[in-house]
């Protein structure tokens, strides 16, 4: 069977439940079709890069898929058909990923690893000389 990337868009105003459940939804239309849903990542709330039907915002949701055409032709329909969908977009690819996507590879090190890579803060004293210190003259 083929296998796709698929990432679709949900309005902001809807919870992140309402987004699982239209997951299971689409999931439930490509098993119905002869297909299975390998991995779902929610990206998360995100800032779109220009407005899309008065929205600035949306739950981005990537879905990897492998499922004959005609059960992804009847998810997009479908999609179409949604409110609650504002954008979506099917590739298909040679062969499918398991490992976590871009986006969350970035934000599993945006997470982690901050605090090391800065170093000592200007307002923090323990380390530095005093005043006193740097003003004394070298005793002999």
């Amino acid at each position: 069977m083929p296998c796709y990337e698929h990432v679709f868009i949900a309005r902001p105003d809807v919870s992140s439940q309402h987004v699982e459940s239209l997951v299971e939804t689409f999931s439930n239309v490509l098993t119905e079709g002869g297909g299975n849903v390998g991995k779902t990542e929610y990206w998360g709330l995100r800032n779109l890069a220009y407005r899309i039907r008065k929205n600035r915002k949306g739950h981005y949701i990537l879905m990897n898929i492998d499922a004959p055409h005609p059960a992804v032709a009847e998810m997009e329909r479908q999609m179409r058909l949604h409110d609650d969908v504002i954008r979506f977009m099917t590739l298909r690819v040679d062969a499918l990923d398991d490992a976590p996507s871009i986006m969350m590879q970035a934000r599993e090190e945006r997470g982690r690893g901050r605090r090391e890579r800065r170093g000592p803060r200007e307002g923090n004293t323990e380390n530095r000389p005093s005043d006193n210190d740097r003003n004394e003259e070298p005793k002999e």
